[in-house]
C-alpha cells in the first residue's frame, strides 16, 4: 500500500497521510496474508511525531522502508506532543519493520539546547528528546515484531526503546551518530523478554534496561557482532532509588568493539547529575550475567567497570573469553570491582577483579 495524498519533497508533513496508511491497514484482516506500507526508494518524507496503535485486525504488518524518513528539526515541533517521543508502535502484533532505507530523527536542534551540555542556557535547555522508535505493548499478549536492516542515524536521544515488549527481533541494524551528540543511546530495553540483538553495527552506546521498570525474565540472549566507536560498549545500569526487580539470565555473547572508552560497565550508582545524589540503597539484584567471547580495543585504561551496590551485590558473573586490549601501543588494560562476585573461565584479559566466587 503506498500513502494516499504523500507528497515526497522532503519539506512538505506527510503525517496525516502516513496515518490514513495505517488505519486503512490495522483496521483489516487479510486471510493468510500481509499488509505492507511501503516508502519508496530514492525519496523523502518528513513526520511529526507520530503513534501508531494497536491491537490492528490485521495478523501481520509490514513497514518496508526503501527511501528516507526524516524528523523536524525544530523542538518547537513538539509543542503539544510528548518531548520524549517521535516515531511510536503501541499495542502492535505481528509488526515488521524493515528494508535499505533510513530513518534520520535529525537531533541537533535537541543536541545544540541540551541541558547537559549547555547548562548556561537556563530555563530554555531542554533535558529530555525524543526517541526515534519506540516499541511498547504494556504486557499486551502479541506475536513477534522485528526491526531489520533500516539505518537510524542521528537521533536527538535514544534510537530504539523497548519495553513491556515480549518477542522482539534486531537484525542487521546499523545505528550510528556522532561522537559529539549528547547522551544519544543506542538501545533501551526495559520490562521486556525474549529480545534478540543480532549481526548489528551500534556506533553509540547499549543500556540494558536503564531505569526501575525492570522485569527482566530468564532466558535472553544477546548475540551480536557490534562494532562501536563512542562512549560506552555495554551498559547496564539503574538509577540508587530503583525499585525491587531482578536483572538475571542475559546473555552478551560474540561482540566486538572499536576504540571504546568503555567496554562492559554495571553502574548501579547511576544519577542524572553526577554527584548529586550520593550512595543510596537500591533494590536492583544483578545476577547470573554472561559476558562470553568478547574482544576489541579499548581508549581507557579500565575496560571494565563493574560498579555494584554496597547493599544488593552483583552475583553469578561470568566472563568467559573475554580479550579485551588497549588502543594504544605499549598500554594495559585494567578492571574495576565494587561488590562484584563472579568467575572468569578461558582467556580474559584484563585480569578479573570478582570478590571470591559466590556459590
Amino acid at each position: 500500500m503506498y500513502w494516499i495524498g504523500a507528497v515526497v519533497d522532503g519539506t512538505a508533513d506527510n503525517s496525516e497521510a502516513l496515518l490514513k496508511a495505517w488505519n486503512f491497514v490495522c483496521s483489516r484482516e487479510v486471510e493468510d496474508g500481509v499488509w505492507i506500507i511501503l516508502v519508496p526508494g530514492n525519496q523523502t518524507f518528513l513526520l511529526r511525531p507520530l503513534t501508531f496503535n494497536g491491537p490492528c485486525k490485521a495478523k501481520e504488518i509490514k513497514f518496508l522502508i526503501m527511501g528516507r524518513i526524516i524528523s523536524p528539526i525544530s523542538p518547537e515541533t513538539w509543542e503539544g506532543f510528548d518531548q520524549g517521543r517521535w516515531l511510536t508502535f503501541n499495542r502492535v502484533s505481528g509488526l515488521e519493520i524493515k528494508g535499505r532505507g533510513e530513518i534520520d530523527g535529525r537531533g541537533w536542534g535537541w543536541w545544540n539546547q541540551s541541558c547537559r551540555y549547555h547548562p548556561h542556557l537556563g530555563a530554555p535547555c531542554t533535558s529530555l528528546a525524543p526517541t526515534v522508535s519506540r516499541f511498547l505493548d504494556f504486557d499486551y499478549a502479541s506475536r513477534h515484531r522485528s526491526l531489520s536492516q533500516v539505518r537510524l542515524v542521528y537521533s536527538s536521544q535514544t534510537h530504539v526503546l523497548i519495553r513491556g515488549t515480549n518477542d522482539f527481533i534486531v537484525d542487521d541494524e546499523v545505528i550510528t551518530t556522532p561522537e559529539t551528540s549528547p547522551n544519544t543511546d543506542g538501545i533501551h530495553i526495559s520490562s521486556a523478554s525474549n529480545i534478540f540483538i543480532r549481526n548489528s553495527i551500534i556506533g553509540t552506546v547499549w543500556t540494558w534496561p536503564w531505569n526501575k521498570h525492570w522485569k527482566l525474565r530468564k532466558g535472553k540472549k544477546l548475540r551480536t557482532s557490534a562494532e562501536h566507536s563512542r562512549k560506552h560498549g555495554i551498559l547496564q545500569r539503574n538509577y540508587e532509588w530503583s525499585s525491587n526487580q531482578d536483572m538475571a539470565g542475559v546473555t552478551f555473547e560474540n561482540l566486538s568493539f572499536e576504540k571504546e572508552k568503555n567496554l562492559i560497565i554495571i553502574d548501579q550508582n547511576y544519577c542524572n547529575v553526577r554527584g548529586a545524589c550520593g550512595e543510596l540503597e537500591t533494590g536492583v539484584k544483578i545476577r547470573d550475567m554472561v559476558y562470553k567471547n568478547l574482544r576489541g580495543t579499548s581508549s581507557t585504561e579500565v575496560a571494565i567497570t563493574l560498579n555494584c551496590s554496597r547493599s544488593v551485590s552483583c552475583t553469578g558473573l561470568l566472563l568467559q573469553s573475554v580479550l579485551l586490549k588497549s588502543a594504544l601501543t605499549g598500554t594495559n588494560v585494567s578492571s574495576s570491582c565494587i561488590n562484584a562476585y563472579g568467575a572468569a573461565i578461558g582467556v580474559f584479559q584484563p585480569a578479573p577483579c570478582f570478590q571470591d566466587f559466590d556459590h
